[in-house]
């Protein structure tokens, strides 16, 4: 047998970026046991653990960008290890080294579109406000009930953009004086700090913070749970806390409040998916639920893995940004366990799982045809 020797070096350089609490894992193995990974493929986040204890980690594997960091193992934990964190540590060692191996080698088009345009679909960032062109939305000014920060796949993806302008029918029907900052929008920063690149973070995150300040910003509305969770609880890493609502909440307010009502009829089966950020992250589970169920003629069902054990679409991690083979996506076998509570409709509340549910919809069969919705797309149709 070989002996190996700690490298006390990697260690301290794990430590140093976050990884610490890997130290307590004491390799009980339900960490393998909840990963969703496990479901269609091999994957051990125990044995990534267990080398980091030892500093053997090996940067040029993709194994170490497997996570989707959905956080299920952390909840389950019962050492309180925080595997998102230490699985980050080590991608840092990746990032610090431009090592980004195999399907993992997208996420280096991603960096230089976030450098040079503040965005991660590549498109340029004057036209970040194109897609309002046609609609009544003003540049924020101070003193507007709220900002809409609208985030990336919302302003440049071609379908990702109905869910913006739905977004924008509810607001003003609410009559909610609203407004976008358009260019001087910047990526939230959330997915690629995720893959390790720390200094992109923080620099997109300060460039948020200025234009907030700036625009003198209080309060701030976003569809995208990833913006959310960023917005919430990493900006007051800089010492700022700005009120950040999430859409599906604002408009539950808008309707308790009556500036919002619901006419009509919605005369569908439909289920709701927990993404990640949104629910096991953050704890909005419930705002969802009640809208949908105030809507006359909707039928909700409740799929397999809901709630605190959500099935995880496959995005997170920076995982929208890298190529995922057909066999190993989970979001297949989401939109399967939607088509087996008899949906017409899988509604959710975020850009990475529509993309994801979306595609994977594509391998149904026509008796099978299913619907991928945002929740304002839902709502919208009402008014």
């Amino acid at each position: 047998m070989e002996t190996v020797a700690p490298e006390n070096e990697i260690i301290e350089v794990i430590k140093e970026n976050g990884g610490d609490s890997f130290k307590y894992c004491y390799q009980c193995g339900l960490c393998d046991a909840v990963c969703p990974w496990n479901r269609v493929r091999d994957f051990s986040m125990r044995k990534i653990i267990r080398q980091a204890t030892f500093g053997l980690t090996e940067i040029d594997q993709e194994e170490m960008w497997r996570c989707t960091t959905c956080g299920t193992c952390v909840q389950r934990c019962p050492r309180g290890v925080n595997q998102i964190e230490a699985g980050v540590a080590l991608r840092k060692l990746g990032a610090e080294y431009d090592v980004y191996p195999g399907n993992i080698a997208p996420i280096q088009n991603i960096i230089a579109s976030l450098t040079s345009e503040g965005n991660s679909l590549g498109g340029d960032r004057d036209k970040r406000a194109d897609w309002a062109k046609e609609l009544s939305v003003k540049p924020y000014a101070e003193g507007m009930e709220i900002l809409y920060f609208t985030g990336c796949y919302l302003s440049y993806d071609p379908r990702m953009r109905e869910v913006a302008a739905a977004t924008t029918a509810i607001l003003n029907k609410a009559g909610v004086d609203f407004g976008i900052l358009g260019s001087k929008e910047s990526c939230c920063g959330e997915s690629i700090r995720k893959t390790g690149n720390e200094d992109l973070f923080k620099r997109l995150a300060k460039d948020n913070i200025k234009a907030f300040i700036d625009q003198g910003v209080k309060k701030v509305l976003v569809s995208s749970p990833h913006c959310y969770h960023s917005f919430k609880n990493e900006y007051p890493e800089f010492m700022v806390n700005f009120e950040v609502v999430f859409i599906s909440e604002y408009i539950a307010e808008l309707v308790k409040t009556g500036r919002l009502k619901l006419t009509g009829e919605y005369p569908k089966t439909v289920t709701y998916h927990d993404p990640c950020y949104l629910g096991r992250h953050n704890g909005i589970y419930d705002a969802p639920r009640d809208l949908l169920q105030q809507i006359p003629g909707l039928t909700l069902n409740e799929m397999a893995d809901s709630r605190e054990s959500s099935l995880c679409c496959g995005g997170g991690g920076g995982h929208i940004w890298m190529e995922t083979p057909k066999e190993d996506r989970f979001s297949d076998l989401r939109v399967r366990q939607a088509v087996a509570v008899g949906a017409e409709v899988l509604v959710t509340s975020c850009p990475y799982c529509i993309t994801n549910f979306t595609d994977s919809c594509l391998g149904l069969d026509e008796s099978e045809a299913l619907e991928i919705k945002d929740l304002t797309e839902i709502i919208q149709a009402l008014l």
